[in-house]
């Protein structure tokens, strides 16, 4: 009989305290929402400072600090069955704290298909596998009726300024952009999420601008910074991006969104 455990994408046998888990401790905003999704409110006792969906969760659930700097001991005086955390988004010396004493799943998302295992792990570590299946699908099914909006652009989606960070490649963006048809064009730079020359941007060949409202909030006037290093001739758009990044239930607002404004 099934029990609960999963292999996490790090390779790591999680088994909850109990099955299905009676105490959640969510520590990403995204895999928050899918919780929410999964209609786990009673279980779910603990969240960041950044999960914001669903919004009555910021009132009814004990925030226990940030992504990076939740408080190891206030999670542990909750009494979890169960942590939920991620690779890229959590600070790895609280999650090592953490996995001394508690059961901490810790996903590693970076594309649409990996989105969807995670959230069928999810479910089926709580006891909502018929529900997470569900929700996947239509997720999987929008995407399929979406087509690639964005077949023939070169883009580049800006995160940060000074210094401008883009998302590049091996990325959940880059991969949302590549499902819409796009060419990032910084997959070919270093890093994940990479920190270019001027000379870069010129040589980008990038026609369309995508500037973030997360984690820095853009706004238009940013862009003449880009414009003047080379950008010039790209269209500006600013973007949601819960739309781009988040990598749970919000993806189906995301298809929604892009059906409407790319269609």
């Amino acid at each position: 009989m099934y029990a609960g455990g999963e292999w996490d994408p790090l390779g790591r046998w999680v088994q909850p305290l109990r099955f299905p888990p009676q105490r959640i401790v969510s520590l990403v905003p995204s895999q928050t929402e899918c919780l929410a999704a999964l209609g786990l409110d009673q279980e779910v006792v603990g969240i960041t400072r950044f999960c914001v969906h669903p919004p009555h969760w910021r009132q009814t659930k004990i925030r226990v600090g940030g992504t990076k700097d939740f408080r190891v001991e206030q999670i542990l005086a909750l009494r979890p069955d169960w942590v939920l955390a991620n690779k890229e988004e959590n600070d790895q010396d609280r999650l090592e704290q953490l996995m001394k004493e508690l059961p901490v799943w810790i996903s590693d998302v970076r594309c649409i298909d990996s989105a969807c295992a995670m959230m069928d792990a999810v479910g089926r570590i709580t006891g909502r596998t018929e529900q997470a299946l569900a929700l996947t699908q239509q997720i999987q099914a929008g995407f399929e009726g979406l087509g690639q909006p964005l077949t023939g652009r070169r883009v580049l989606y800006g995160i940060w300024r000074d210094p401008w960070m883009f998302a590049g490649s091996d990325t959940f963006i880059d991969a949302v952009l590549t499902r819409l048809g796009a060419v990032n064009a910084a997959a070919s730079w270093t890093g994940r999420y990479p920190t270019p020359e001027p000379t870069q941007l010129q040589a980008s060949g990038a026609d369309l601008l995508l500037l973030s409202s997360e984690p820095f909030p853009f706004r238009r006037h940013h862009a003449q910074e880009l414009f003047d290093l080379g950008l010039a001739r790209a269209e500006l758009r600013l973007v949601d991006g819960e739309h781009y990044s988040w990598y749970g239930p919000r993806l189906l607002a995301a298809l929604e969104h892009w059906s409407v404004s790319m269609g």
